[in-house]
């Protein structure tokens, strides 16, 4: 119980983080944030692992969890922008 806690707590952070780097204005809180973070931590631990950068199993570490989302944030963005044209 404890263990998911802290990586809601950690996706709460990272995907807070980048949509703080990315700015701009998208629909979503908290719970908008948790989401980002955590895919954004699984699409880096994914990419860490294409490169040679972590093993299978082991998890993304803060910087590259932060690139992942980054890129989810502006993923979102066009996701939602093209959304809000139609």
């Amino acid at each position: 119980m404890l263990s998911l806690l802290m990586y809601l707590v950690f996706g709460l952070i990272i995907g807070a983080l980048a949509r703080l780097i990315v700015g701009g204005k998208e629909p979503g809180g908290w719970v908008v944030s948790i989401g980002i973070g955590i895919l954004g931590s699984m699409l880096g631990g994914f990419l860490g692992r294409e490169f040679g950068l972590y093993r299978y199993g082991q998890s993304a570490g803060f910087v590259l969890s932060l690139i992942g989302a980054i890129i989810v944030v502006v993923i979102y963005h066009a996701i939602t922008k093209t959304r809000g044209a139609a």
